[in-house]
């Protein structure tokens, strides 16, 4: 992608840069040690004084482990209901499988289901993920495997599992079939959207293969 700037009419990309680094914990030095950047530079880019080119948002998405997306994300109004039809889910697709929203992205509560459809063989990486809250998994269809603090739990249709979010997992589909599980994430600070986490490792799995 060449190195072009965003339109910065379309949203304060800096003002979403100070969100998603504060709700990590984050302080400017620590980013900009992690991302290579000038601790300058992102004072600059949160107050609004430059627009970040797209090379400098990937250095930052890959520092904060979140997909370039979560940049541009403007909030949506959120409500206590929400019914979703089937062919209404929000969707983002992977080389090697599909995530679907189930209506949590538009919840007023700290709750966020969804569900990943898997080719053999497709995972999270390497390296795994923590986040904040508690994290349900339920295995639908072929095999799960979820590597949790190094203990590993194979799922098969109709196994779940459920623990602390803080814990490093990872997770892959280790059958010859596709793999087809609900996730439902939950507690969750509110600044903070969990399941970045799973789209980002398995793209960025996707990548390194």
């Amino acid at each position: 992608m060449s190195d072009q700037t965003y339109d910065p009419n379309f949203i304060n990309v800096g003002e979403r840069l100070r969100e998603l680094r504060q709700a990590r914990n984050l302080s400017m030095r620590a980013l900009a040690r992690q991302s290579g950047l000038s601790t300058n530079a992102l004072s600059m880019i949160e107050r609004g004084r430059t627009s970040p080119s797209v090379s400098t948002l990937y250095k930052l998405s890959d520092a904060m482990q979140l997909p370039i997306t979560a940049f541009f994300r403007q909030r949506p109004e959120k409500t206590d209901i929400v019914f979703r039809k089937q062919d209404a889910r929000s969707q983002i697709p992977f080389e090697n499988g599909l995530w679907e929203g189930l209506g949590g992205e538009l919840f007023t509560g700290q709750v966020e289901p969804f569900m990943l459809t898997l080719e053999p063989g497709a995972g999270s990486g390497e390296f795994g993920m923590v986040h904040t809250g508690h994290e349900f998994v339920m295995c639908l269809e072929g095999l799960l495997e979820y590597d949790v603090e190094n203990e590993l739990y194979t799922l098969h249709p109709g196994d779940t599992l459920i623990f602390a979010a803080n814990l490093r997992h990872r997770w892959r589909n280790p059958g010859d079939t596709t793999t087809k599980a609900v996730f439902v994430l939950s507690e969750f600070e509110d600044t903070e959207r969990p399941s970045e986490y799973h789209v980002h490792s398995a793209a960025a799995n996707e990548d390194e293969e």
